[in-house]
């Protein structure tokens, strides 16, 4: 009971700080300690394969957060390194724009304000993987795409609603959060090898794919019952177009509009071959992202005319690697929480009631409880990946205990979070929009729940049927 209730308040602290906002890896990080120096006062050792103590009980938690550091750095940690220095990279020399401006150019000629719903939901979601953040790309949106939905008679909630759902649940193994649960499954003897590639693929995009069309559709028919409910109509206006500017030749632009998404492209050509020719080739995201960023300098040596200039440049790569650290210090952080739940038994204690379920047909209630849980923080705290993130580590185990795949928990659970976000009226996203299109934030979420929600429901049925 004592172990219950001291595990209970560390929870209750983790999900406070989530919904205030506060930074969540001091807090995972210093529960999670609490919790090991809990256990050793009971007299259980720190949960970690092989764990040696430096001599110095009081300093043992400190050994393990580093050893947790060591082995998330040298595996999930130094993808998102990669990832993060390559984004950066990107931006710095206009390729992130340069795809942008040529993904966006053709919807201008579309008139429709309806069709254009969701055509430009579509698109939106397919620039997700050019700029990952939901911020970023809605502040982009909001300057270059806006006044065009708005020049095409749409209504402003509707345009704002489009944006405010720009990135969601794009299947892509450059992602932050399948890195990191793709790590997780290849340790497990029934995915030894995963790699992220395969995840996405076969995983991933069998339901991520089909809700994207789904939610779509539903955006269509949502947004034009809302127009016609609150009186609004076609109606040209909006500001003044803000076109990116992209200089070169045709050739320069459309170069520099395939190098964000070389990556992906080879990734997805080496996973087609072996399974279309059974290719012995393979292809990791970390060598992927390298390769494409010697095409990209290369590419913009030739541009600029300038060895040097265009060196220069590469700086931009080391340093946004430093700006991914807080992305692998925060699954270091959920790590160490997971290893203090670990140490004071309440892992085996969730894996023996989660024993009771397996074989009853009732396999979808613990992905059931996890979406539910994931809605319920995403839409307090508006943040989409911290819970699934601090998840990860537990998956593999509670789901062998419940006699199920872990996939049918990471993929509900690990989308359901991405859905939420642009039904929370405190989520950056949609406080951005808001604030451009003069709405509140409680009239956004009323345009962008039902599309979201009808998502949720249709990939969790989805996955349950594929992976139950």
């Amino acid at each position: 009971m004592l172990m219950y209730l001291i595990v209970a308040a560390s929870v209750g602290i983790v999900i406070y700080m989530l919904i205030k906002k506060m930074d969540i890896k001091i807090t995972l990080f210093l529960m999670g300690i609490v919790l090991m120096f809990v256990a050793m006062a009971s007299g259980q050792g720190i949960a970690i394969k092989d764990f040696e103590s430096c001599g110095i009980p009081v300093l043992d938690p400190l050994v393990a957060i580093a050893s947790t550091f060591k082995s998330t750095i040298t595996s999930a940690g130094f993808i998102m390194l990669i990832l993060g220095g390559y984004s950066a990279y990107m931006s710095e020399i206009g390729a992130n724009d340069a795809t942008v401006w040529a993904l966006t150019r053709p919807i201008r000629n579309i008139k429709s304000p309806y069709v254009l719903v969701p055509v430009v939901f579509l698109l939106a979601n397919v620039l997700s993987l050019v700029v990952p953040s939901a911020s970023n790309l809605a502040i982009i949106l909001l300057a270059t795409l806006y006044p065009v939905l708005r020049k095409a008679g749409m209504s402003p909630l509707t345009a704002a609603a489009v944006i405010a759902t720009s990135a969601t649940i794009m299947p892509t193994p450059l992602g932050s959060d399948n890195v990191a649960i793709a790590k997780q499954l290849a340790e497990t003897t029934e995915f030894a090898g995963l790699t992220v590639t395969q995840y996405v693929m076969a995983y991933h995009a069998v339901v991520s794919i089909p809700t994207l069309l789904i939610m779509a559709v539903v955006h269509f028919f949502w947004q034009r019952f809302c127009d016609k409910r609150d009186g609004s109509g076609a109606s040209a206006s909006a500001g003044e177009e803000k076109d990116i500017v992209v200089e070169g030749s045709g050739l320069h632009k459309a170069v520099y509009a395939i190098l964000p998404l070389l990556p992906i492209f080879l990734l997805v050509a080496v996973y087609i071959a072996q399974v279309a020719a059974g290719s012995a080739v393979t292809l990791s995201v970390e060598v992927a992202t390298l390769f494409s960023f010697v095409v990209a300098i290369i590419c913009d040596t030739v541009h600029r005319k300038s060895g040097k200039e265009a060196l220069d440049k590469t700086e931009t790569f080391f340093k946004g690697m430093g700006n991914a650290v807080p992305i692998v210090a925060l699954l270091v952080a959920a790590s160490v929480f997971v290893v203090g739940l670990k140490s004071v038994g309440l892992i085996s204690s969730l894996q023996n009631a989660m024993t009771s379920i397996n074989g009853t047909g009732m396999g979808f209630v613990l992905p059931l409880i996890l979406v539910a849980l994931s809605a319920l923080i995403v839409l307090l705290s508006g943040s989409g990946t911290a819970l699934f993130f601090a998840m990860v580590p537990l998956i593999p185990a509670l789901a062998a205990a419940a006699g199920i795949s872990p996939i049918a928990i990471s993929v509900p659970m690990g989308l359901a979070g991405n859905l939420f976000r642009a039904v929370s009226p405190v989520s950056a996203v949609v406080m951005i929009v808001s604030g451009s299109v003069e709405k509140s934030p409680i009239e956004i979420v009323r345009r962008t729940a039902v599309p979201m929600i009808a998502g949720v429901v249709f990939m969790f049925v989805l996955s349950v049927v594929c992976f139950l």
